[in-house]
């Protein structure tokens, strides 16, 4: 299902993610991990990684960068990346666009995401892993897409990121104890 050889994106549903969260989370201390969910709480579509970032912390995970209250946004994203913690093992997540078929999916690997390549902003690539939602298909103006895509599905899509976090590290043994 996820290709451990090749650091490509791959194209998975609900199972695929978590199988990839467990993982990761078998390779890694949550102590470890940072979190960073990127986005903006000014779009509905681009809102899914402040929403994972609220959910998480919500359910006590410390690390976490990007909610609804305090967006990792394109305004704030420039002058995080150079003071992120490189020791940190770092999970990003972000929404985007993409073919029709995959609207629902989730685009993940071994690897770090770009943010903002729907809507051509170029930010440095980011994260030690990372999950790319894709909440709605490409189109010509993707401002627009992003603004008009369903928040019912952004929010079930957000809902899943956090749960196969939440679990994976609720089921997995950790020396520190904690969620």
């Amino acid at each position: 299902m996820i290709d451990r050889n090749r650091h490509v994106a791959e194209c998975v549903d609900e199972a695929g993610l978590q199988t990839f969260m467990s993982r990761i989370a078998e390779a890694n201390a949550l102590e470890d991990i940072a979190f960073l969910c990127i986005g903006t709480d000014r779009s509905t579509g681009d809102c899914l990684g402040p929403w994972v970032g609220t959910m998480l912390e919500e359910r006590g995970f410390a690390n976490v960068i990007g909610t609804l209250r305090e967006p990792c946004d394109a305004d704030k994203l420039p002058g995080l990346l150079p003071t992120l913690n490189r020791a940190r093992t770092i999970i990003a997540v972000d929404a985007c666009l993409g073919k029709p078929d995959n609207v629902g999916a989730y685009m993940v690997r071994e690897g770090p995401l770009i943010p903002a390549r729907s809507v051509n902003k170029g930010f440095e690539p980011v994260g030690s892993y990372s999950i790319a939602a894709v909440v709605n298909a490409v189109s010509l103006k993707p401002y627009w897409t992003l603004q008009s895509t369903s928040l019912y599905r952004v929010m079930g899509m957000a809902g899943q990121i956090a749960d196969a976090i939440s679990l994976q590290w609720r089921n997995n043994n950790r020396k520190d104890g904690s969620i």
